[in-house]
C-alpha cells in the first residue's frame, strides 16, 4: 500500500478544520475527520481516478462539507498538499511545492 504525506501547512489547516467543526457543533469535527480519512483511502485506491487541477496536482471534492484535498502523486507516496475550503482563496496552496 502506497503511504500518504502530509505537507505540514496542511496537515495544520486539516486539523484547524476539524478544532472549527467540534467548536460549532459537538461530533461534527469528528464527523469532518472521517470524511476526510475516508476520502484519503480512496485516493490512495486510485490515485489517479480524481481530476487534474493543475499539473502535478489533482483533487478530491469532500461529500456533506465545502471542502477539497489536494493531492500530488509522487514516486513513493501521495502528498497531501492541501485540505482546502472550495470558496475561499483559490489556488492559495500552490506556494507549497
Amino acid at each position: 500500500m502506497i503511504s500518504v504525506v502530509f505537507d505540514p501547512d496542511a496537515r495544520s489547516e486539516f486539523l484547524s478544520v476539524v478544532q472549527y467543526y467540534e467548536d460549532c457543533q459537538k461530533g461534527l469535527g469528528q464527523r469532518f475527520r472521517f470524511i476526510v480519512e475516508s476520502a484519503i483511502d480512496k485516493i490512495v485506491e486510485t490515485p489517479f481516478r480524481y481530476r487534474k487541477i493543475r499539473a502535478p496536482f489533482r483533487r478530491y471534492l469532500l461529500q456533506k462539507f465545502p471542502y477539497s484535498i489536494i493531492y500530488s502523486i509522487e514516486p513513493d507516496h501521495i502528498r497531501i498538499i492541501a485540505v482546502a475550503h472550495t470558496k475561499r482563496k483559490p489556488e492559495y496552496w500552490g506556494n507549497r511545492v
